[in-house]
Order: structure tokens, then sequence, then C-alpha cells
């Protein structure tokens, strides 16, 4: 079993999305994917849950949690998406940056750009990990 984890700064908008998508579309008998942050927010950004309510996943009630260097320990990939210098480095750990813009306080419009992004760049991962 392959562990993806999904890290920005606040654990409250891109990761979150990322985490949700990967669990939705892989073949949870492959991989599965966690998300957490530097700095977590205490919840998951309205806008955030409006943009994947719309797609029938549900992120109400998740928590948003701290990016420790045991949970990246965990991980095969670590995506990270904004932490930049605070995300932790794990010796032997496959890393990637997905430059996303942060959804907080976006109207829902530019919130659904960024969440459909965020499938795409997860259904490629998928793809080419062959965990689909």
């Amino acid at each position: 079993m392959k562990t993806v984890l999904f890290a920005c700064i606040h654990n409250a908008g891109r990761s979150q999305m990322a985490a949700a998508w990967f669990n939705a579309l892989a073949d949870e008998s492959k991989a599965r994917a966690i998300s957490a942050g530097t700095e977590p927010g205490t919840r998951v950004h309205p806008e955030v849950l409006t943009a994947m309510r719309e797609v029938n996943i549900e992120l109400e009630g998740v928590e948003p949690q701290k990016l420790t260097d045991e949970l990246a320990a965990t991980a095969t990939i670590l995506i990270t998406m904004g932490c930049g210098e605070a995300c932790p480095v794990v010796p032997g750990l496959r890393r990637m940056d997905w430059p996303l813009e942060d959804p907080k306080g976006k109207p829902v419009e530019r919130v659904r750009e960024i969440r459909d992004d965020v499938k795409s760049r997860v259904s490629a991962l998928l793809e080419a990990e062959h965990w689909r």
C-alpha cells in the first residue's frame, strides 16, 4: 500500500481537496492519501466545502492536522502545495511540488477552477503510478 501525503500551510484547502480527490479516484487496494499542514487551521475553508460538495465529496467535519516529520516518514510521495521551506525534508522520500493558488477567500467560481485543476493533477498522478 502506497501513501501520498499532500501538504500545504493550513491544511484547509488545496491539500484537503487533493487528498479527497485521490481517495475518491484511486484503487484503494493500491494507494491512499492523507493531508496535513505546517500551520494547520481550525477547519476546512467554507468555500472549499461548498465546491467539493458540488462534486459529491463531503469534507464537513474533516479536521486539519499538523505536518510532522513522523507523518511525512509514513509517506511514499510528499506533494507540497505552497508550504515552501516549512515543509519537512525526509531523506529518500520522493517529493513533488504543485504550485496551486490558495482557495481561501476566493469566489466560488475560482475555487471550482482550483478544484478542477487539483482533480486533473491527481488523475494524472494516478495514471502515471498505475493506482486507478
